[in-house]
């Protein structure tokens, strides 16, 4: 497939931007239809919703505030002088076409909107439409009369979810900071204009097809407000993520000598598929939110899983195609010059993340402890971890929704901001249940509201804030002991008591969730990495992340760390439904540098059977683009502070902290230093388990090659040459599988003899000579596979002789260099068994005496 849209890119193109131009008409003139759906089956706030539902239809529009309070010499909001410009800017709002009602505190049968100073009032204005559907004009100017009424000693804020829109910044805005921040990483990552466009394309390719089609579903599932703004935040992380992958693949095929359409190919061959399978974990860890059995939750799981799928569509298709048309021009100008000038790069990584690996190897212990030292410090604020829901309390001061509210909680009590409704069924007397909730502690007023269609609703106004521990005492308190000492049915419901209901069933079903998310993702990393601790390390390495990230989201949202430096309002619990999201997304994106880091550790392991240099290899060679792909999450992520909603808000920074300490702290060095600790129990598995389980390949195997013809055809040993004339392994050069590498022929009169069986590791040996038939000592015998993966590389000792580990059968290729004398590389094809190999070096070239 990848070599198809390499090849037919100019058709790819047109199909993607039709489908995107055609989504996005599509999605345009059918509007959104987004609704928060918060169904909790069995709790009680959902038999007092139901039971009030049916006795009092709720109005068809959204309802809002506008609160004024007098000071100093204004005298109080009953005083002519204030009522004289506070009723004419509300007759003014109710003649608006688009507002249906406005109940003011100046007609005698609402003068509890007045507070008992006389200082506060306000006035309910309900609109004819929902809030999502009010129009941003019609609310900025029912808030500009509403405001032009001020002047000195009066103060006129507006609060509501109507009214919060129009503080909002405009759409997009985060999406827009967080691409450009990651385009700067890319381009200093890269050095190349165009390079760092490819990731930024496919991922608003898969970001605004998963927006526009989250769109469309809309209008037939429920979806949640808060999905597209979560969607389009992993979209955008995993679209760049995914893209920048593959492209550092491609790059470093083409400067290892690589055509480019062969090194796009085998780019998505390998890092494709790492894609794919990435991707669909994933996809599994959102689907773990099925779980909780929540309806507003599934909505989520349809816009972020489907803005994955098509992020990942993209990178597999739409990448190649775009690969196709820069062709070379994918690296700098510089890189060009310096491939065309000095050839290709060698095949082992070199650089500081070649030098931290070596670092790691050589300390795994105290790597280890250190960074289990640090995500301990940073998860002890988890302890103290308090569900529930943000409010216009917790906007930034400078927002009118969070001056209303304040002055709400100053006139009339903290608790006005979140009453409680207390639902009677039948025709049961109330007057002893109203008079036991006055008596109640922490209950500041309680009223009973005329029965209406069979019920009453007593109204409860807590002494404490909706987001206080005291308001959920209250709560629990009426359910457990006032309500069933009056003996009535009864049902405790509101706002304030859902959300409290959301987080007890949110925390009862929360270790159900972690439990099958963590059990998918073992089972995949399991059947992929044929390893019984790679998994288990990955499981708790995911559990460490986000035990860490919690810590962090608990100092900066819920104690207030820095939230007024950052922007974003005031501190409080942390919202109910936001660790679900979180863990799913964290375990997801977690798994995805698991999957890119263990592959190529997994890909080494496969080819030498050592696991210090698979360990050591893998992060060299993963660790710059893993923390360079971290980075561009952590811009993504971050830049959700700016969307202006709390919820958007904390995911961005709970994520933007967990990747990066999964990335630099968890990947880059716990880890491989576990891994070097835990040496060849790594690849641990059990025979009867690995005989059960299916077959997934993260990365492929070196692509068959034919065997090479001509005089270095021989695919048998030399039977005239050398000190070993048989076809099987002796005992000092029989193949050795799963051992250390023998990095010089010293090492053959140590190495423990093992039977070559057909499709195991084997050994090339044998003696390296002048044209004159002098020994050749010094010389460098180095094995590649047929993909430019340098697999071993010797030294020949006195006698001339050497050997090279060899992972397979297969053909391969043996380059001889010495100093002085010519170089030239042949092919050769392995069997089952060693293969004996003489080389003589000439002046002008060396030829195999096989």
């Amino acid at each position: 497939m990848a070599r198809w849209c390499y090849r037919h890119r100019l058709v790819v193109l047109v199909l993607w931007v039709g489908a995107l131009f055609g989504l996005g008409a599509a999605g345009t003139s059918a509007g959104t239809d987004y609704s928060n759906v918060f169904s909790l089956p069995d709790t009680d706030s959902k038999q007092a919703y139901d039971l009030m539902t049916k006795a009092f239809p709720r109005s068809s529009g959204d309802t809002d505030t506008v609160v004024w309070r007098s000071s100093g010499d204004a005298g109080p909001v009953t005083d002519t002088a204030v009522r004289s410009r506070i009723e004419p800017a509300l007759k003014e709002i109710a003649g608006m076409r688009g507002v249906g009602e406005v109940v003011g505190p100046y007609d005698v049968k609402n003068a509890a909107q007045i507070s008992r100073d006389g200082r506060t009032a306000f006035a309910q204005i309900t609109f004819t439409d929902q809030a999502n559907e009010v129009p941003k004009d019609l609310v900025q100017k029912v808030v500009d009369t509403a405001q032009d009424a001020e002047r000195d000693g009066l103060q006129v804020e507006l609060g509501g979810q109507a009214i919060t829109r129009i503080q909002e910044p405009p759409t997009g805005v985060s999406e827009v900071v967080g691409i450009a921040a990651a385009a700067v990483v890319l381009f200093l990552a890269f050095g190349s204009l165009f390079a760092m466009l490819l990731p930024i394309v496919v991922a608003i390719t898969g970001v605004g097809s998963g927006m526009m089609a989250t769109m469309l579903l809309s209008h037939v599932t429920n979806v949640p407000e808060v999905a597209p703004l979560l969607g389009s935040l992993i979209g955008l992380g995993v679209g760049i993520d995914y893209a920048l992958f593959i492209v550092t693949r491609h790059r470093r095929g083409i400067q290892r000598g690589l055509e480019p359409e062969e090194s796009a190919v085998r780019a998505l061959n390998t890092s494709g598929r790492a894609v794919l399978f990435a991707g669909g974990t994933v996809c599994i860890a959102l689907a773990g939110m099925l779980v909780m059995n929540l309806r507003f939750l599934d909505g989520v799981v349809i816009a972020t899983s489907l803005t994955v799928v098509l992020s990942v569509l993209a990178a597999v298709t739409l990448l190649p195609g775009l690969l196709g048309l820069l062709g070379p021009r994918v690296l700098s100008r510089k890189q060009r010059r310096k491939l065309a000038g000095a050839g290709p790069d060698p095949a082992e990584a070199s650089g500081p993340a070649a030098r931290w690996s070596a670092y790691v190897q050589e300390r795994p212990r105290s790597i280890a402890a250190m960074a289990l030292v640090v995500m301990a410090v940073l998860a002890l604020p988890v302890l103290s971890l308090r569900l529930g829901a943000t409010d216009q309390g917790n906007n930034q001061e400078s927002t009118t929704t969070r001056q209303a509210y304040d002055l709400l909680a100053e006139g009339f009590g903290p608790g006005f901001n979140g009453p409680l409704q207390v639902v009677v069924p039948g025709g049961a007397d109330t007057t002893e249940l109203v008079r036991t909730i006055r008596a109640t502690d922490d209950v500041a007023q309680a009223a009973a509201a005329p029965r209406a269609g069979g019920i009453t609703v007593i109204q409860v106004v807590p002494k404490t804030s909706p987001q206080s521990v005291g308001t959920d005492r209250l709560i629990d308190r009426l359910r457990d002991d006032v309500i069933p000492e009056a003996g009535v049915e009864a049902h405790v419901g509101g706002v304030t008591a859902v959300f409290k209901d959301f987080a007890s069933v949110t925390g009862d079903r929360l270790p159900y969730f972690v439990g099958a998310i963590i059990g998918l993702g073992f089972l995949l990393l399991l059947i992929a990495f044929r390893s019984l601790v790679v998994p288990l390390t990955a499981a708790l390495m995911n559990l460490i992340a986000a035990a860490a990230s919690f810590g962090v989201l608990v100092a900066v949202f819920q104690w207030g760390w820095g939230t007024e430096f950052l922007g974003i309002g005031k501190e409080g619990p942390i919202t109910a439904f936001l660790p679900v999201i979180m863990l799913s997304l964290l375990f997801g994106l977690s798994m995805d540098y698991q999957v890119f880091l263990v592959s190529r550790m997994h890909e080494e392991w496969v080819h030498t059977g050592d696991n210090a240099r698979a360990v050591r290899v893998g992060l060299a060679e993963t660790s710059r683009v893993i923390n360079c792909a971290a980075l561009i999450m952590i811009c993504v992520f971050s830049a959700f502070v700016l969307s202006g909603d709390m919820e958007g808000a904390m995911a961005g920074i709970g994520l933007a902290a967990a990747v990066a300490l999964d990335a630099f702290i968890l990947r880059t060095a716990l880890v491989p230093a576990a891994m070097h600790l835990l040496g060849r129990s790594n690849w641990w598995l059990p025979g009867w388990l690995e005989a059960r389980l299916p077959h997934l390949a993260v990365e492929p195997a070196e692509p068959p090659a034919e065997s090479p013809t001509g005089p270095d055809k021989s695919t048998g040993p030399d039977k005239s040459t050398g000190p070993d004339k048989s076809t099987g392994p002796d005992k000092n050069t029989g193949s050795r599988k799963n051992t250390e590498h023998i990095k010089t022929a010293e090492h053959i009169k140590t190495a423990e003899p093992e039977s070559s069986g057909t499709g195991g590791a084997t050994v090339i040996h044998g003696f390296l000579r002048t044209a004159d038939g002098d020994p050749l000592a010094g010389a460098s015998v180095t094995l590649v596979s047929r993909g430019g993966r340098q697999l071993d590389r010797v030294t020949s000792i006195a006698d001339g002789s050497y050997i090279v580990s060899v992972p397979t059968p297969g053909a391969y290729i043996l380059a001889v260099t010495a100093r002085g004398l010519a170089s030239r590389a042949h092919h050769v094809t392995v069997g089952g068994g060693p293969l004996v190999y003489d080389v003589e070096l000439t002046d002008d070239g060396a030829g195999l005496v096989n």
